[in-house]
């Protein structure tokens, strides 16, 4: 899926949405995982995200905290997880932040950010996001199962 504009990539997040309401809860927390070059839009695209869930917070990268916790009033997840697994070595670090907890939620939803980095505690049934550059600042969004 092609987004040519912030309004389109605003779009494409509510279609993300949109279906991932309509899947049924499984026993563990919803997982979606961003991947992409830096800059490529994957905090951008959480931002909207957050937004057409009910978050009136700033969010903002959570880079040098790793996580960020969001309460979501009225919606299948009480809580919004996003995280961002950039400065992270490895997967111990990210189960030292009580990662087996929160993926053992179902009432949880989580956007983590260079999932790459920890791919050993991701979930098989996580949904993929891959987000590339493509010509005049354009982004091209690929969704997996």
């Amino acid at each position: 899926m092609l987004s040519k504009t912030t309004k389109s990539t605003s779009e494409i997040a509510k279609k993300f949405l949109k279906e991932l309401e309509g899947i049924k809860n499984s026993r563990r927390a919803a997982v979606v995982a961003l991947s992409g070059d830096l800059g490529a839009g994957k905090t951008t695209f959480t931002k909207f995200f957050a937004k057409h869930l009910g978050i009136r917070e700033k969010v903002s990268s959570p880079t040098f905290v790793i996580l960020k916790k969001y309460p979501l009033k009225k919606r299948k997840y009480k809580y919004f997880y996003h995280v961002d697994a950039y400065r992270l070595k490895n997967e111990k670090e990210l189960l030292h932040l009580g990662w087996e907890e929160i993926i053992n939620n179902k009432e949880h939803l989580i956007f983590i950010e260079w999932p790459e980095n920890v791919s050993k505690v991701i979930p098989r049934g996580a949904k993929k996001i891959k987000i590339s550059h493509v010509k005049d600042d354009h982004r091209d969004f690929k969704f997996k199962k």
